[in-house]
């Protein structure tokens, strides 16, 4: 048996898992002697089909997805229905290139546009070229690309997974995911962690492992091992054991040792999320996501559709909080009955609340859908606006809410001008919450779905632990809770250090809630602020890793 090798990518998914390796069929490419078509015009009609079927299908794994993978999953069927699209390949098609090759050269036009951007355009390009992928699988009429069949527990590889196949993997068989590329926040990561799948990305040289080679992965740290030593599997085994049975000791709300209430609660994306998420141990809602109302909607949707939605979202959570972010639409997330036209870089630009204050009617619709279903439900309804920047915003934001009849507004900390002016911008409303994901992007002028910036993005990085830790002492000098609702929150590890800077609550993918309850109950406060100390004197994100794992309570570093 060759010898075990081991490897480093990015943990985004916690847990550990062991298995042979499927790998991922790569992307179906023209024909290198694909002949010009002898009419152009008819070869665009079979293009456009062609990408229709790709959006029907896409539409199909949405109906039998979840909430977070069907809104995922709606949106890339509208790129597969873009005009723009379509008109690109017919250029190509006039110009002698085949239909495939129009296809293939259209996305790559489109992909380099995105990148451009950077933001959350760039975050598309892996939707956008699983997209062109299909449609020239579907125009040469051969198989489409993607997860093969397989019968046994295996690991998932690829060079990265489209919202198409992890929304729709089995997670019966999937033990794991590893891929070369892909991010913090990117969408195999958000889906894997809300499926409790264990996952790695930026794995170097992962598609070159051959079909079948067993492989351990770690989704904390991010080790991957070829070929292991059964005494490595074995590890991993009782390690897991171990971690299952502390995490099961512990139940009920989030408290530190010394008794210091840290709400913890579910990040979700509408209603089969919610009757999930309500069914378990968590404290409520900290990010209902509101996109997948208005995403696939070809017309804005009227009060009375959206009241519906928010009540059935709502009732499971009785009289548990849940905190509801407005419509987060613009930049990647166009809305057809809310186009306010080209930007020249759509994520600085006119996005959440912006796009909110352009069409202000969209806002006041939601908002008066979600006081009736608050109303008809008695739940403890919070909402907030996304891409807040200055006070004037929040104050603009706040009265509409309250015009609503909505009793609690909060905004999203995710712009550094706002966190560094936290105490102007809280003392307009009742509570924030950082998003962490965004908060990141813009303060190390990174874009979040660059895999090649993944250092850069890294929560631990000490510059964004200080843009966090000035939005919580501005929170702490308005009197307003500070919650935490990005990615960052579900770390364990991060998640004292988060709560030790001032954070009052902390939102994630309910699969993570166990571990960080349980690194909250073996800590006390006062410890939690030290490690906030050394983790913020760290001169690099290693470094402060490095130094809040050393320092904390060895009951938590031996489950993780």
């Amino acid at each position: 048996m060759p010898a075990p090798e081991t490897t480093h990518g990015i943990g985004v998914s916690p847990g550990t898992a062991y298995g042979p390796v499927v790998q991922v069929a790569p992307p179906v490419r023209p024909p290198a002697d694909e002949p010009a078509p002898a009419d152009p015009d008819a070869a665009l009609v079979d293009v456009k089909a062609a990408l229709e079927t790709v959006a029907r299908s896409l539409e199909e794994r949405a109906a039998a997805a979840d909430d977070t993978a069907q809104q995922i999953l709606k949106a890339t069927a509208l790129i597969a229905r873009d005009r723009g699209l379509a008109k690109a390949a017919g250029k190509l098609l006039h110009a002698g290139r085949g239909p495939a090759h129009a296809i293939a050269g259209a996305v790559e036009e489109y992909a380099a546009q995105f990148e451009a951007l950077g933001g959350l355009f760039a975050e598309r390009v892996t939707d956008l070229r699983d997209v062109g992928s299909r449609a020239i699988a579907a125009v040469l009429g051969v198989p489409a690309p993607g997860v093969p069949r397989f019968d046994v527990p295996s690991v998932v590889v690829a060079e990265d997974l489209a919202p198409a196949e992890t929304a729709t993997l089995d997670r019966a068989l999937v033990v794991g995911i590893i891929t070369e590329a892909g991010g913090r926040t990117s969408h195999t990561a958000i889906l894997a962690a809300q499926m409790g799948i264990p996952a790695v990305v930026q794995v170097p040289h992962a598609t070159a492992i051959p079909v079948g080679v067993p492989v351990a992965l770690d989704g904390d740290s991010g080790e991957v091992t070829t070929n292991p030593d059964p005494s490595l599997v074995e590890a991993q085994r009782v390690r897991a054991a171990r971690r299952t049975k502390a995490l099961a000791a512990r139940s009920g709300p989030g408290v530190t040792r010394d008794g210091t209430e840290i709400a913890l609660l579910a990040n979700i994306g509408g209603v089969e999320d919610a009757v999930a998420a309500g069914a378990l141990d968590l404290e409520g809602v900290g990010l209902f996501r509101t996109e997948f109302v208005f995403l696939s909607a070809a017309k804005a949707p009227t009060v009375a559709e959206q009241t519906e939605i928010y009540r059935r979202v709502f009732e499971p959570f009785g009289e548990r909080r849940v905190v509801v972010r407005t419509l987060d639409a613009g930049a990647d997330k166009p809305l057809a009955f809310a186009d306010l036209g080209p930007e020249e870089n759509p994520a600085l630009g006119r996005r959440g609340l912006r796009l909110s204050a352009e069409r202000p009617e969209l806002l006041d619709a939601q908002l008066e859908a979600l006081a009736v279903a608050a109303r008809e439900t008695g739940a403890d309804v919070r909402v907030m606006a996304p891409m807040v920047a200055t006070a004037e915003e929040a104050a603009w934001f706040a009265r509409r809410v309250r015009e609503n009849g909505l009793p609690k507004a909060g905004v999203m900390i995710e712009v550094p001008g706002a966190a560094l002016r936290a105490s102007d911008v809280l003392g307009e409303v009742d509570f924030g919450s950082l998003g962490t994901n965004d908060l990141a992007q813009y303060t190390m002028a990174a874009d979040r779905m660059q895999g090649a910036l993944s250092d850069l993005l890294d929560p631990w990085q000490p510059a964004v632990l200080d843009v966090i830790a000035a939005a919580c002492e501005g929170a702490d000098r308005a009197e307003r809770p500070m919650g935490v609702c990005g990615e960052s929150a579900g770390d364990p590890l991060l998640a004292l250090v988060l709560v030790g800077l001032g954070a009052s609550s902390l939102s994630m993918a309910p699969s993570k809630v166990p571990v960080v309850r349980f690194a909250l109950s073996v800590h006390s406060l006062a410890e939690c602020q030290e490690l906030a100390v050394v983790a913020r004197e760290a001169r690099t994100a290693q470094e402060a890793l490095q130094r809040v794992r050393d320092r904390a309570d060895r009951q938590l570093t031996d489950v993780l």
